[in-house]
């Protein structure tokens, strides 16, 4: 039985089989030359060694809505879903680095711009385009990969049409989110509060939250309403874990979370920060450098601290203070109503609350 197994253990075990899938295809493409080969290699260094967010809120729940515990089977048949829920992860981001035209992610080359790196240290055009290229093939084949784990997976008819249901529906939902994202910073769409934050929900919550714990409870062989519960919960954190994200990337210590300070700001991304702004008497004075590829640290910095003179940090602050309110208050609801046991609940809560003290 799995009930000996530790977390420790569980993270382990599901990256040697996210490592191991890279290997199965590295291998595979070697009849297909050694620039596909070294596609997947790359590829293998930049989805591994991560934290596994997802896989392991998945893992969690799941195991946490089956009291009598997972068989080794059933353990093995788990991680592989949780596996196909990362991979699913690696290929939005994928596709969001091509979009953005980002060469790194956390202060490295990204596999786009390690790619790029491996012909020139300062790559033409035409090599860039080939490595960005190469992360949308990539990414297809990895969407696919991820639809056919879920389609493969060891369960019931019924399972298996309700994890399909649920990734499809991922997946639209993801790239709803994603289209609307690309028209806010485009200015196609008007940047106000309201969509910026229904953007993030259908950008983030969606895949990072609702389908790693829906999956748990389809895979648990949850009642529907179990399901719903966690849909509102998974919103609800989701929205809480983007907003952190974008409190961090203009507040946030950058040694803590490893990612390039003021990347927003540079790039003019539209957050429910910069909304707020917009409504104070700073915007002009912020609006004049926002959205400068070439913003310097002090002019970053200054932009920053007008920021939080107008009071757009503590209304974000807020805003994630809301969220994590709100997905409580679901969730005890849950708990009265038995839809989501103590143990369900008690997992989930672990996590609103390492949400709520990231610094990272």
């Amino acid at each position: 039985m799995s009930g000996t197994v530790t977390v420790e253990d569980l993270g382990t075990r599901i990256e040697e089989v996210l490592r191991h899938r890279f290997t199965e295809r590295a291998t595979a493409a070697e009849r297909y030359g050694a620039e596909f080969v070294a596609l997947w290699k790359t590829a293998a260094e930049h989805a591994t060694g991560g934290k596994l967010l997802r896989p392991r809120l998945f893992m969690d729940l799941l195991r946490a809505l089956t009291p009598a515990g997972l068989t080794e089977a059933e353990t093995h048949r788990a991680i592989g879903i949780a596996v196909d829920v990362e991979l699913l992860h690696f290929a939005f981001l994928l596709h969001d680095d091509v979009i953005d035209g980002d060469l790194f992610r956390r202060r490295r080359p990204n596999l786009i711009g390690a790619l790029a790196q491996r012909h020139a240290p300062d790559p033409a055009e035409s090599v860039l385009h080939w490595a960005r290229s190469s992360a949308i093939l990539l990414g297809d084949l990895l969407l696919a990969s991820a639809t056919l784990g879920f389609a493969r997976a060891d369960a019931s008819p019924d399972t298996r049409r309700r994890l399909l249901a649920l990734l499809e529906q991922t997946i639209f939902e993801t790239v709803a989110g994603e289209h609307t994202d690309v028209a806010l910073s485009d200015g196609v769409v008007t940047p106000d509060l309201r969509t910026i934050l229904a953007t993030s929900a259908y950008k983030t919550a969606t895949y990072s939250f609702v389908l790693p714990l829906r999956a748990a409870a389809v895979l648990a062989e949850a009642a529907p309403a179990a399901e719903e519960r966690l849909t509102e919960i998974g919103r609800h954190l989701g929205l809480a874990y983007q907003l952190q994200d974008d409190l961090l990337s203009v507040f946030g210590d950058a040694e803590a979370h490893g990612k390039d300070p003021f990347s927003d700001l540079r790039e003019g991304k539209e957050t429910a920060i910069i909304a707020y702004a917009r409504m104070t008497g700073h915007w002009p004075s912020i609006e004049l450098r926002f959205g400068t590829p070439e913003l310097s640290e002090p002019d970053a910095a200054d932009m920053r601290d007008r920021l939080r003179e107008c009071g757009a940090e503590d209304f974000v602050r807020g805003l994630v203070q809301e969220q994590l309110t709100a997905a409580s208050t679901v969730l005890a609801e849950a708990e009265t109503e038995g839809t989501l046991s103590t143990t369900a609940a008690r997992t989930i809560l672990r996590l609103a609350s390492r949400i709520e003290g990231r610094s990272e």
